[in-house]
């Protein structure tokens, strides 16, 4: 359904939204899914530009990407859904209808987060979880960045009412008379936009593997929960008054600050070879497959090297001792 924004305190220019953009035999094609479709796209180029500074490569990045996007997006649409099962239990046909809406971060994070450790486990060779994880942290905020203005073209994801002179207005027709409320899809993407300026190029002298990672954990948990709390549609803990998002991204903001406090001033990333940048982040491939003989691998152990024979040994040299 079309709908009408405004922004009477800055201008008198009134926007024009259709959730739909075309129509492809009939079938709609929404801007949500554009916007949600180039936000990917713009964040795996530069994922796969900056591949090489991360220990990995581009073809990597693509394999990893093909297996994570459709697991992200059950994940994310997933943790929205059995977090409104009161209302999906009478509405099953919409479990699976994206396009109006309903996907949520940390379903996606999560899910995401858990097919990385797994491709990296019988990967090793081809890249090191925790540096993917940092640059993929940084993909990630340009996804949100962009995917955010998907709820603006859907009407949603908005505030309460407020006087602020950029109030937003959402009417359903021209001459309807809406109240102002707070843009918070603007406020999400603003702050995602500058975490990623500071973090794109803090990352270029990273101290240790998994640190912009944490960073991000630090700086969209503090955003999204001060965020959470304008808005008027979150998902609740129960039937308490308990926002599940601000919940998670105040924890999320905790914990990556108590770890990045622990590692600068204890430096103990010093001392795991894992997040030690002075390590190498990869395994050979050879190793990262395990053996290939001997008794783990069930075939015969190694031969011992023979001992040479008296006639190969050099004048007046005994036998080698132990």
């Amino acid at each position: 359904m079309t709908h009408y924004v405004s922004f009477p305190g800055l201008f008198g220019k009134i926007f024009e939204l259709n959730p739909v953009a075309f129509h492809v035999g009939g079938w709609p094609i929404r801007w949500y899914g554009i916007i949600l479709a180039t936000a990917f796209l713009l964040a795996a180029v530069y994922v796969m530009k900056r591949a090489g500074q991360f220990e990995t490569d581009a073809d990597t990045v693509i394999d990893l990407l093909i297996i994570t996007l459709p697991c992200a997006v059950l994940g994310a649409r997933a943790y929205y859904v059995l977090n409104s099962w009161d209302y999906y239990s009478r509405h099953l046909n919409e479990l699976l209808k994206i396009w109006n809406g309903g996907l949520a971060i940390y379903g996606g994070v999560i899910v995401g987060i858990l097919v990385v450790y797994l491709f990296g486990r019988r990967n090793r060779h081809r890249f090191n979880i925790l540096s993917f994880l940092d640059v993929g942290a940084l993909g990630l905020l340009i996804g949100q960045i962009i995917g955010r203005w998907g709820n603006f073209v859907n009407g949603e994801a908005f505030g309460s009412a407020t006087g602020l002179p950029w109030g937003m207005v959402i009417a359903d027709s021209v001459t309807s008379v809406g109240t102002a409320v707070h843009p918070t899809f603007l406020y999400e993407s603003l702050w995602n936009l500058l975490g990623f300026v500071l973090l794109h190029f803090y990352s270029k002298r990273r101290k240790f593997r998994g640190e912009i990672f944490a960073w991000y954990a630090v700086w969209y948990g503090l955003g999204r929960g001060f965020i959470e709390g304008l808005r008027t549609d979150s998902l609740y803990i129960g039937s308490t008054g308990i926002r599940i998002s601000q919940v998670v991204g105040f924890a999320s903001f905790a914990v990556g600050a108590v770890f990045l406090l622990v590692m600068y001033t204890t430096k103990r990333y010093k001392k795991v070879p894992a997040m030690d940048l002075s390590c190498p982040g990869l395994v050979p491939k050879a190793a990262a497959a395990g053996p290939v003989n001997g008794a783990e691998s069930g075939g015969e152990p190694p031969a011992a090297a023979e001992e040479p024979q008296p006639e190969d040994r050099g004048p007046g040299e005994g036998p080698k001792q132990e």
